[in-house]
């Protein structure tokens, strides 16, 4: 190993400076959502509330969502990363930042992975959400549960909410039972429309109660 980093020094992912996967520098850029937040959502907010504008008359079949950081900055290179490159490195960092921020809600029985488009994970070498739960359910001394699974498809980025609603239902189907309260774990909560269709799904597999922990969390203004 000592000698393999001679020749591929480690860099930073954000911003490439030599040194650990996040260095110094881009992890005090990195905004924590450890803050008052909406119970709901996991929206930052000013003050503790039950819902906030965001998810306030939304019908969402999770309890609750909860994010690590903030996509924003250093964030997005993560992201990036790790769901368009599959660096492990990146996934670590994720798992330790999440672990650092979010707490799972008592009595969970399972981790469950949102799956990828099975053509980005073979094309990456790897699923970002499952490598996060797998690191996650050893960490929390969860059983990793994979009872979703996607079809074909097109990716969720660029499609507003309406859309990766409509996009997601079309994707996903259970195909096993489950039971007992679960956490849904995926790599960025964007508008929660991949996560609802999720965790809907789960409830009528049998689940008592979702709870939804994402790396990175979009939070508009």
């Amino acid at each position: 190993m000592a000698l393999l980093g001679l020749f591929a020094p480690g860099r930073c992912l954000s911003c490439r400076a030599p040194g650990p996967p996040v260095c110094a520098g881009c992890r005090c850029r990195l905004t924590l959502l450890d803050g008052p937040c909406c119970d709901r959502c996991g929206r930052p907010t000013e003050r503790a509330t039950d819902a906030c504008r965001e998810c306030s008359g939304r019908r969402l079949a999770f309890a609750s969502a909860r994010g690590a950081v903030v996509l924003a900055g250093p964030a997005h290179a993560l992201v990036r990363a790790w769901k368009d490159r599959g660096l492990r490195a990146a996934a670590d960092v994720a798992a330790d930042l999440v672990l650092a921020v979010v707490a799972p809600p008592p009595g969970v029985a399972a981790v469950v992975p949102v799956p990828a488009l099975p053509a980005r994970a073979a094309w990456r070498g790897g699923d970002g959400a499952l490598a996060l739960a797998e690191r996650l359910g050893r960490a929390w001394s969860l059983e990793v549960r994979r009872p979703l699974q996607r079809g074909g498809g097109r990716t969720q980025r660029g499609l507003d909410r309406v859309a990766r609603r409509s996009n997601a239902r079309g994707q996903f189907r259970a195909v096993d039972a489950v039971d007992g309260p679960v956490l849904l774990i995926d790599d960025v909560y964007t508008t929660g429309a991949t996560a609802d269709v999720c965790a809907r799904l789960l409830r009528r597999a049998g689940a008592s109660r979702v709870d939804v922990v994402t790396f990175a969390r979009a939070v508009r203004r």
